[in-house]
C-alpha cells in the first residue's frame, strides 16, 4: 500500500516546508513528498529538475536523498491555499497520486515526531484529525449555524462531535474521500450564501462569525455530516498541552524560524515544543543553516526557557 504526505506553501514558509521533510525523513519516511506553492521556490531547492512526467504544469523535482525526493507543484488558483487544501488532496488522488491509497496533509509549521508507520496505520482507522479544543460540545450554537450550511449542501448531521479540529493536518484514506469532497463543497456553500472570501486567509477578529477559522470552521463543518469515519486524537496530538509524541504544531503569526526567542521570553512568552522541534529539523538531510548557527539558536532556546521562568503573563 502507498501512503504519502504533502504541504502546502507560500512565501517564508518554505523553511517549515523543509523542516517538516527532515522530520518525515528523519522518521522513516521514503518516497516522494508533494509540495503544492505559490510564489518563488527558495534557494534551498535550486538543484530541482524540471518534470515532465509528473503531468502537472511547470512541475520540478528535488532529489533529496537517494530513496526521498520532493516534487514541487504551482498552484495557479486564486484562492487563499487554506481553502486549497481539500481540492489539493483531491487533485492528488485523482491524478499524480492515484496510486496512493491514503494521502496526509500537513501544514508547513508541523514537525513529525513518531516513527511514519503510526500515520499510516493511524490513516486505515477513519479520517485522521486532531482536536485543538476537546470541549466544543455538540449543541454549540456556532454548531447550530454550521447545520444552516450543511442543509445548503443537502446533507445532514450524521455525528454529534464534542471536538474542535486543527485543519493543520488531515490524514484520508482514499476509500474516505468523500470527506474532501464535502470539506470544498462546504467553502464554496459558504462563499455563495455566508459571505465567506476564500481569497483571503482569516476572515474577521469576530469569532461569532461562523467561519472565523476560514478552513477550519469549513472542516469541523465537514466533519459533523460525512459518513466517512473518524479517527480522532487529542490536542496532545499538535503539542498544543502537555504528552503528545506524534506532532508538533506551530500555531501562531511568529514561526520558529523567525521568533526572537530571549525577546519574547521577557514578553512571558516562551520556546515550545514546536519550536525545538523545529530547530531539531532544520539540517538534515536538507541542510538550512551552518552548525554554529544552530548552536547558537538551541543556547538562545535554553536562556529563553530560563528567562520565562521569572516571567509570567498577568
Amino acid at each position: 500500500m502507498a501512503f504519502i504526505a504533502c504541504t502546502l506553501f507560500e512565501k517564508q514558509h518554505h523553511y517549515g516546508v523543509a523542516a517538516l521533510v527532515n522530520s518525515l525523513y528523519n522518521n522513516n519516511y521514503r518516497g516522494a513528498v508533494y509540495v503544492g506553492y505559490k510564489g518563488e521556490l527558495p534557494p534551498w531547492c535550486s538543484d530541482r529538475k524540471k518534470n515532465t512526467e509528473l503531468s502537472w504544469e511547470d512541475a520540478s523535482t528535488l532529489k533529496v536523498a537517494e530513496d526521498l525526493k520532493i516534487h514541487f507543484l504551482p498552484i495557479k488558483s486564486t484562492y487563499h491555499l487554506a481553502f486549497y487544501k481539500p481540492t489539493f488532496l483531491i487533485e492528488l488522488f485523482n491524478g499524480i497520486a492515484s496510486h496512493a491509497n491514503a494521502i496526509a496533509y500537513f501544514d508547513p509549521d508541523i514537525v513529525i515526531k513518531c516513527k511514519w508507520i503510526a500515520f499510516e496505520t493511524w490513516m486505515t482507522h477513519g479520517v485522521s484529525l486532531v482536536q485543538e479544543n476537546p470541549s466544543f460540545p455538540a449543541t454549540h450554537p456556532l454548531r447550530g449555524e454550521w447545520k444552516k450550511v450543511i442543509d445548503k449542501i443537502n446533507f445532514r448531521t450524521t455525528r454529534d462531535v464534542t471536538g474542535y479540529f486543527n485543519s493543520g493536518f488531515c490524514g484520508v484514506n482514499k476509500e474516505n474521500i468523500e470527506f474532501l469532497t464535502i470539506w470544498a463543497r462546504v467553502i464554496e456553500i459558504a462563499k455563495d450564501h455566508f459571505n465567506l472570501k476564500p481569497t483571503k486567509g482569516f476572515q474577521t477578529k469576530d469569532r461569532t462569525y461562523l467561519f472565523y477559522n476560514a478552513d477550519q470552521d469549513a472542516l469541523n463543518t465537514a466533519a459533523m455530516c460525512c459518513v466517512s469515519p473518524l479517527s480522532e486524537v487529542g490536542p496532545e496530538g499538535m503539542d498544543f498541552v502537555p504528552g503528545g509524541f506524534i506532532m508538533s504544531h506551530a500555531i501562531g503569526r511568529v514561526k520558529p524560524w523567525n521568533k526572537k526567542f530571549i525577546y519574547s521570553a521577557f514578553k512571558a512568552i516562551g520556546p515550545t515544543q514546536a519550536d525545538r522541534g523545529y530547530w531539531q529539523n532544520s539540517n538534515s538531510p536538507i541542510r538550512l543553516y551552518s552548525d554554529s548557527y544552530i548552536k547558537r539558536k538551541f543556547f538562545k532556546i535554553s536562556m529563553a526557557a530560563l528567562i520565562s521562568r521569572f516571567y509570567r503573563r498577568s
